[in-house]
């Protein structure tokens, strides 16, 4: 008698001996004693689950002489035919061959005929997704409402390619893969019954390589006996499979706990010398991290099923829980990008190197972006007060006209001691630099403008005065670029000295008076910052420059008048007003710009500023180098001074102070940002 393979003479010939599937055949079997049978059963599952087998076995039990069962007798006339694939009223179609829709006509022409000897004709469609469109459409009526001596049993790797119409004529169950350690089970009962001695650490090899089927298992435990000469051991397991000595899976993951790069790569290097497959080794690797996640999480949770329980509570103590999850974090990532690599092993050594070179963040140092704001911002040692800087020197101005009834600005002092519960202290209004362009747009407003006291910080202690940085101090900050040409300086018109602070709640601007009458071209600047609710209503419609005395750097200014939207309005803030005369005004454009600064555009800023001069203009564009700051670099210059502004501030700030010494705790610089007006 020829040698039959494991896979076909180990096939289940009774429901109890099923590996597996408990959930689907506790439906069928429920069904079978209870007599509730459906007429279309459809399983599916991947390869070598056991589809064929429960059909036959369910045809097995419909068809056998002793009665309708789910424990068929095994010993009568249709038993033993069905069980050899002889039984004439067992229709088994190989869909995958017999796709046509003349194929399956001929398949139905007989299904109103009786079974000819068993009770029911059953229809076992096999890969039923392998049938045509119209073959499909040709099998709906009769599987809707089959003749009472039929059932159908369909079988198939892929349900989503079956209609729905399909789907909804049948009982569908769903096999699931088979788990290593149900595989491993199996495989020693039938070897053991073959008589054929084998090592446990081979089976696990094999179980894991069958990826969920059993037929894969037991085709690989035929080669594995035949390669072994008769035994199943671990090392010619290995050999035949292709896969790497577990020991060097280990041997890798003690290095990388050393931290010993040159071992490392040694132990790659003999890899190497084995040919393996290196996506298997990085998934090996991935499956050791994982036990020992677990034997940190739960000691002693891990079985020993591999032999190796002493290794893995010697690797979970030398390493910590953050290492093992970046470590399988990295690993998988390496897996994803194998593919793309001209060399696997290359692939596989920057994993290692990845794994070596990141650390968790607990002990990573400070980021780039926080080290680049603690080098832009003077470190504040502890919370004690200190001296103010000595003003810095500020360009001469003509002074404006001063009204009769407002009062001059007293010499600054330090601000009295506030018996009501205070907030903490805010940062003075900046003084604007001699060579800052007058500010107009929200982006130029104080730092502490525009900010609700609802913002602001818990109260300090009641015996704590304010204080802040005074504007001389703000003004003698360095500036990062080179002094543009002299203007006009504008400054809010100041609160009278002697308005006391008595409320609780300081604002975050004072009433002012009336302001004095403009010079020539002057900016109301008081005027429009004062009050945030009518910044937008005030700037176009009250203040507006004179032509006769337009300055260069009043363009970031005037920008924002023109009204402008679009396109037209992002290229008007990156050109720089670089020549005023008479009625020409000149502007600078860069190389990059030149492609999207057409007429159309230029034609749109020529007519806006025509018309807020309310006067015919010749304005020239001209492709050079930009002198003059534009609007653009000028919001981008005031944001970055708030950033720093607003970072100073934070370290400055008793009650932040008082936090970190406490807490022991630390700021994270790159979380704070400026709260601007807009």
């Amino acid at each position: 008698m020829s040698y039959q393979v494991l896979a076909r003479k180990w096939r289940p010939k009774t429901f109890t001996e099923m590996v597996g599937q408990e959930h689907v055949l506790k439906a069928l079997v429920n069904a079978l004693d209870d007599d509730r049978l459906h007429h279309a059963y459809l399983f599916t599952g991947t390869r070598g689950v056991g589809k064929t087998s429960i059909a036959r076995l369910f045809a097995k039990s419909l068809n056998c002489e002793t009665g309708v069962s789910s424990t068929p007798c095994g010993q009568c006339g249709a038993c033993v035919e069905i069980a050899e694939g002889r039984f004439i009223d067992l229709i088994e179609v190989d869909a995958a061959s017999r796709t046509k829709v003349e194929d399956t006509r001929e398949l139905l022409e007989n299904v109103q005929y009786a079974p000819t000897h068993g009770r029911f004709k059953v229809y076992l469609i096999d890969e039923v997704h392998m049938l045509s469109t119209h073959s499909f459409n040709a099998l709906l009526k009769t599987l809707e409402e089959p003749p009472p001596h039929v059932k159908f049993l369909l079988a198939t790797t892929d349900p989503q390619k079956l209609p729905v119409t399909i789907l909804s004529r049948c009982l569908q169950f769903n096999l699931k893969n088979m788990i290593p350690q149900r595989i491993v089970e199996h495989l020693q009962h039938v070897l053991g019954q073959e008589g054929i001695d084998c090592e446990e650490p081979a089976l696990w090899l094999l179980a894991r390589s069958a990826d969920g089927s059993m037929r894969d298992a037991l085709s690989l435990t035929d080669q594995a006996i035949a390669f072994g000469a008769g035994e199943v051991n671990e090392a010619d397991v290995r050999s035949m499979l292709g896969t790497i000595d577990q020991r060097l899976v280990y041997l890798l993951l003690e290095q990388l706990a050393s931290h010993d790069i040159a071992a490392l790569l040694q132990t790659v290097d003999e890899l190497a010398r084995f040919s393996p497959d290196y996506d298997a080794v990085l998934g090996d690797l991935v499956s050791l991290l994982h036990r020992v996640a677990i034997a940190q999480a739960v000691p002693g949770g891990v079985d020993n099923s591999l032999g190796d329980q002493h290794q893995l509570e010697q690797l979970a103590g030398r390493l910590t829980a953050e290492d093992v999850q970046l470590y399988y974090q990295v690993a998988l990532m390496g897996r994803k990008d194998l593919p793309w690599v001209p060399d696997a092993r290359e692939g596989l050594e920057m994993t290692l190197l990845r794994m070596s070179a990141f650390r968790p963040a607990s002990s990573a140092p400070p980021a780039g972006g926080q080290a680049a704001v603690q080098a832009a911002v003077p470190a504040v040692a502890a919370p004690v007060p200190t001296p103010a800087p000595a003003p810095a020197p500020v360009a001469e101005r003509p002074p404006a006209p001063v009204s009769e009834h407002v009062s001059q600005p007293a010499p600054q002092s330090a601000p009295p001691p506030v018996v009501a519960k205070p907030e903490p202290p805010r940062a003075a209004a900046s003084a604007p630099l001699a060579n800052d362009p007058p500010p107009w747009d929200e982006d130029d407003m104080p730092m502490d403008m525009g900010m609700d006291d609802g913002y602001g910080a818990p109260p300090a202690k009641k015996s704590e005065p304010l204080s802040g940085t005074t504007p001389a101090a703000r003004a003698a900050m360095p500036r990062a670029e080179p002094p543009r040409p002299a203007a006009p300086v504008f400054e809010p018109a100041p609160a009278p000295a002697s308005a006391p602070v008595s409320a609780p709640v300081v604002p975050s601007y004072s009433p002012e008076p009336a302001p004095a009458p403009l010079a020539s071209g002057e900016l109301p600047q008081a005027a429009i910052y004062n009050d945030p609710g009518k910044r937008h209503a005030q700037a176009p419609d009250e203040v507006k420059l004179a032509l006769a005395t337009l300055t260069l750097v009043q363009w970031v200014s005037l920008k924002q008048q023109l009204k402008l939207t679009g396109m037209t309005e992002s290229l008007a803030a990156s050109v720089s007003l670089e020549q005023v005369s008479d009625s020409t005004l000149s502007f600078h454009y860069t190389q990059a710009q030149r492609a999207v600064l057409t007429d159309v555009h230029r034609q749109r800023i020529a007519g806006a500023l025509e018309h807020y001069f309310s006067a015919t203009l010749e304005v020239e564009f001209t492709e050079a180098k930009q002198t003059q700051e534009t609007p653009f670099e000028y919001q981008q210059r005031k944001r970055a001074e708030r950033l720093v502004q607003a970072v100073t501030d934070m370290k400055n700030d008793p009650v932040v102070q008082r936090l970190l010494s406490q807490f022991d705790g630390s700021l994270v610089l790159d979380s704070i940002s400026p709260i601007d007006s807009n």
